[in-house]
Order: structure tokens, then C-alpha cells, then sequence
């Protein structure tokens, strides 16, 4: 079953929660989705996309040392991103996605389709990785990347 946003929505408003996204790869379709809810408002602290490596560490305050040793795609910048963007913004709950959307892009070692995201709190931080088949169209690879992330989100709320 395809977890929606209301699920998540209802569950944020309950707690009282607020919520933070920084995407690069998704380009704010995540954060479209979580405002695609009446009363998301109720939720929503900030949602920014940081696409460049420039934002990345002017904004998000991700390491270039973490830029040129690991890159934009990696599990230790979407760590950096979302932690950043929880000393930035002190939501309840920040997210962050980067990855290759294609259909360029790619390497052997980061493949088109692969997408790190990290759902952190100031307790907590789990960071996770997606693949997805090269050849799924970009936009359609967008909305999987974003889908996968929100399936993460409301596991992580049911068991947090």
C-alpha cells in the first residue's frame, strides 16, 4: 500500500510536529507533496531546494571537504544537508534528498537512479539509500525518489 500524505499529515498535526525539506534531486516535489494537504501549514517550517553544491554549504553549511571527497550524491552530504537544515530552521523533523535523476549524470560508482535522503531529528538521524532502474524517465524517477522518501517518513513516525 502506497503510504499518503494524509497519513503523514495527521499524524504531524496530532504531535504537533513541524517539519523542514532540503532537496536537490527531487527539486521540491517532496515538499510539494507534503503541501498538497488542507492545514499543511499546521506542519510546514521551511522547505528549500538547494540544488547546488554552492547552496549546499552556503545555506545548509555542508562541509567542501564532504563536497570533494564524497560529492553532492553521498550519504554523508544528505546527512550534512538535513542536519544543517536542522541547526538552520530547529524543526521537529528535517529531511534532505540528493541523488541522479538522469538520464545523464551517472557513473559506475553513482549510477542514475541512486538517491541518498536522511530524515533527522535532534535525537536521531537514519540516512538511506534508493536505486532505481537508469532508464526510468526523469520525471517519473522524481516522483519514485520523492514516494520513497515519503514510505521512509511515515515508518520512521510509526516508530518514533
Amino acid at each position: 500500500m502506497t503510504t499518503t500524505i494524509e497519513e503523514i499529515a495527521k499524524i504531524l498535526i496530532e504531535r504537533k510536529l513541524k517539519i523542514a525539506t532540503t532537496e536537490s534531486c527531487t527539486g521540491g516535489l517532496l515538499s510539494s507533496k507534503l503541501t498538497d494537504v488542507s492545514g499543511s501549514s499546521a506542519f510546514i517550517h521551511l522547505n528549500l531546494v538547494t540544488y547546488a553544491n554552492e547552496a549546499k554549504h552556503k545555506m545548509l553549511g555542508v562541509r567542501n571537504e564532504t563536497l570533494e571527497n564524497y560529492g553532492a550524491v553521498s550519504e554523508e552530504c544528505a546527512y550534512e544537508m538535513a542536519s544543517g537544515l536542522m541547526k538552520l530552521t530547529g524543526a521537529d523533523i528535517c529531511i534532505s534528498t540528493t541523488g541522479i535523476a538522469g538520464p545523464t549524470g551517472g557513473s559506475a560508482e553513482k549510477p542514475v537512479g541512486l538517491m541518498y535522503s536522511t530524515i533527522c531529528t535532534k535525537d536521531k538521524a537514519i540516512t538511506f539509500e534508493t536505486r532505481m532502474h537508469p532508464e526510468i524517465p526523469r520525471v517519473e524517477m522524481k516522483e519514485m525518489f520523492a514516494q520513497a522518501v515519503l514510505e521512509k517518513l511515515y515508518k520512521f513516525l510509526c516508530e518514533n
